[in-house]
C-alpha cells in the first residue's frame, strides 16, 4: 500500500543527491510503510538535511529511484510536496524568534485556510472558517503535545523565550496544520537533555501511530528502537574507497579546476538555482534496516588501501566542504 488518509508509503534505491560539489549522500536504500518512524542517522555534514529535503520534493536526486505515496521522485516533486511539511529545518522551516507563538500560530492557519483548501471552502461563511481554523489549531496543538498554558506568557510567548523542547513541539504544530501524510523534522534531538530526547521521540511515535509517517533527522535513534526504520548516511571520501568498490566510482584527484568549481558551486533546489552538494570526494555509504519487514542493504567498503590512515589536511578541508555544503543546500531551499 503506497498511502493511506494520513500516512505515505516511502520507499528507495540507491537513492543520492549530487551537485558541483560533488555527492551530498548516495546509495540510499529504504522501505516503509504509511505509519512509519524513519530516523536518519548520520554525522553533521553527511547530507541527512539533503536526504530529508530531496525525500520531500523540495531538493532533485540525480540518482536511483525513490516513490513518496506512489509518487516518482524526482519526475513528481510538485505532487510530493503538496503531501509533505518540513518542520524544524534551519534556513528552509523555522521559527521567527520575533514572533510570539499566537502569531505563529494566526499566520499558519491563515495560510492554510487561503492555499490549502478549495474556492468552495473560501467561500463558506467567515464564522464555518474561522471555527475550522481553530479546530486544526487545536489538533496540531494536542498531536505535538504543546500545551498554550504551560509557556510563560501562554499564546503571547514569544518563540525566543520558549525551551528547545518547546519550540520543536510548536515547528511541528504548525507543520501538522496542513494535514500531510509525511512530516519530515530536522535537527530532532539537537542540543536536548535525555529527558527532553525521550519526550521528542514519544511525541515523533504517536504521530507515526496516529497514521502519519514521520521522517526525522537525529544524532542518535531511539535507544529501543521498536518500530524504527533506521538509515545512516555517513561514511569515507569517495577517493578513499578502493576503486572498484561496489557501488562506488574510481577514486577521484583534486586539481586547481574542480576545487574552483566547489567554490562556485551551484544547483538546483525546489525548483531554483543554489549550491546544493557536498564535497566533491564525500561519496557517503548507507544502510537502511527495516525491523519490521527485515530489509537490509549492506554499506559499501570504505577502508583504505595501502595508505597512512592519518587525516592530511586535504582530508580535514574536504570535511569543512562537506558542511559548508549541506549548509548552502539548506539556505538555497529556505530562499526558494
Amino acid at each position: 500500500m503506497d498511502s493511506t488518509p494520513h500516512g505515505a508509503a516511502v520507499t528507495a534505491a540507491g537513492f543520492g543527491v549530487k551537485g558541483p560539489r560533488g555527492w551530498a549522500f548516495r546509495n540510499i536504500d529504504l522501505s516503509a510503510g504509511p505509519g512509519s518512524l524513519i530516523a536518519v542517522q548520520g554525522p553533521s555534514g553527511s547530507g541527512r538535511t539533503c536526504l530529508l529535503l530531496a525525500l520531500t520534493g523540495r531538493m532533485k536526486s540525480a540518482g536511483g529511484t525513490a516513490e513518496v505515496g506512489g509518487l516518482p521522485l524526482p519526475k513528481k516533486r510538485a505532487a510530493v510536496r503538496s503531501v509533505t511539511a518540513l518542520a524544524h529545518v534551519p534556513g528552509v522551516a523555522e521559527l521567527d524568534p520575533a514572533l510570539t507563538v499566537g502569531e505563529h500560530l494566526r499566520e499558519r492557519a491563515l495560510l492554510q485556510g487561503r492555499f490549502g483548501g478549495s474556492l468552495r471552502a473560501l467561500l463558506r461563511p467567515r464564522r464555518e472558517r474561522r471555527a475550522e481554523a481553530r479546530a486544526l489549531v487545536d489538533a496540531a496543538l494536542t498531536a505535538a503535545g504543546l500545551d498554550l498554558e504551560s509557556l510563560p506568557k501562554g499564546i503571547r510567548t514569544s518563540v525566543r523565550d520558549l525551551e528547545r523542547l518547546e519550540a520543536l513541539r510548536l515547528s511541528v504544530a504548525l507543520a501538522l496544520i496542513g494535514g500531510p501524510r509525511l512530516l519530515a523534522v530536522d535537527d530532532t534531538d539537537l542540543k536536548l537533555s535525555d529527558a527532553e530526547r525521550a519526550g521528542a521521540w514519544a511525541m515523533l511515535r504517536g504521530l507515526a501511530a496516529a497514521g502519519t509517517t514521520v521522517l526525522a533527522v537525529c544524532s542518535e535513534p531511539p535507544q529501543d528502537g521498536e518500530g524504527v526504520v533506521l538509515v545512516r548516511t555517513g561514511g569515507r571520501r569517495e577517493a578513499d574507497t578502493p576503486e572498484g568498490a561496489p557501488g562506488d566510482s574510481p577514486a577521484t584527484t583534486d586539481t586547481a579546476a574542480t576545487a574552483a568549481t566547489r567554490d562556485a558551486a551551484a544547483s538546483t533546489v525546489d525548483g531554483d538555482s543554489g549550491r546544493n552538494g557536498d564535497s566533491e570526494s564525500s561519496a557517503n555509504s548507507t544502510k537502511s534496516v527495516t525491523p519490521a519487514a527485515g530489509n537490509t542493504s549492506g554499506a559499501p567498503a570504505n577502508t583504505k588501501t595501502g595508505e597512512d590512515p592519518a587525516p592530511s589536511e586535504h582530508d580535514k578541508q574536504d570535511g569543512t566542504d562537506d558542511e559548508e555544503g549541506a549548509a548552502d543546500a539548506r539556505a538555497e531551499a529556505g530562499r526558494s
